[in-house]
């Protein structure tokens, strides 16, 4: 069973600096894409957005794929995040809940899953290094919240959709119906994203994954696979 592995992903975002970002995007990474913002050390204290779980379609080999919403994690090793899972592993679509703090593994949240379940994921840091991590699902009416301790920087945040390292290679990456973010807030307002906050992935020498722009609100985006 393909979730069997994952405690051995690496969610970090790997940046390529030598490959040249396309027109109006903003970075290029392995692993990543989507939308980050960046600030000074403290800058992020809540994150939260809606989506989609997914469809994972049919691959020859096994392929991996993660949506969710993190603070830290862009260009260093600190990370808090949580969100969802769908892979196609043996001839078998999986799809799971789950959240993070690295460098600890990742922890299964025990509940329903399914494509085309839509979430609501926040992150909020209450007093000192205390940290709620909150995730529903609103198709099945479950809600997970969990109260953990957490000292990154808080320099970036992030709505992500990735391919992970498994088992310290980096996976392929699933193939997936797109994934639609909306409702992104940090510190309870939207984050007016742009353009340049977005980053597409590659893998391979060749784009996989992209990301369309924001919506007028700067509040909401879709990721297309450019795989088919």
């Amino acid at each position: 069973m393909g979730i069997l592995t994952i405690d051995q992903w690496n969610h970090t975002c790997q940046l390529d600096t030598s490959a040249k970002p396309r027109r109006n995007i903003g970075w290029i990474s392995s692993n990543w894409i989507g939308y980050s913002i960046t600030g000074k050390k403290g800058a992020f204290k809540r994150i939260s957005a809606k989506w989609n779980v997914p469809f994972v379609r049919p691959s020859r080999g096994a392929s991996y794929s993660s949506a969710w919403i993190g603070i830290d994690g862009f260009g260093n090793s600190n990370l808090i995040q949580t969100g969802t899972g769908h892979e196609f592993i043996d001839g078998k679509a999986y799809y799971y809940a789950w959240w993070e703090i690295l460098p600890a593994s990742v922890t299964i949240i025990p509940l329903p899953i399914q494509p085309g379940d839509r979430m609501h994921a926040s992150i909020i840091k209450r007093s000192g290094s205390n940290w709620l991590i909150c995730l529903r699902n609103v198709s099945r009416s479950w809600t997970f919240r969990t109260l953990q301790r957490y000292n990154g920087p808080q320099t970036s945040a992030e709505w992500i959709v990735e391919a992970p390292q498994v088992n310290g290679a980096l996976a392929t990456m699933a193939r997936l119906s797109p994934v639609a973010f909306s409702c992104c807030r940090v510190n309870g307002k939207s984050p007016k994203l742009t353009a340049d906050d977005g980053g597409i992935m590659l893998q391979n020498l060749s784009v996989t994954s992209i990301p369309s722009y924001p919506n007028r609100a700067g509040d909401g985006f879709i990721v297309k696979s450019v795989r088919q």
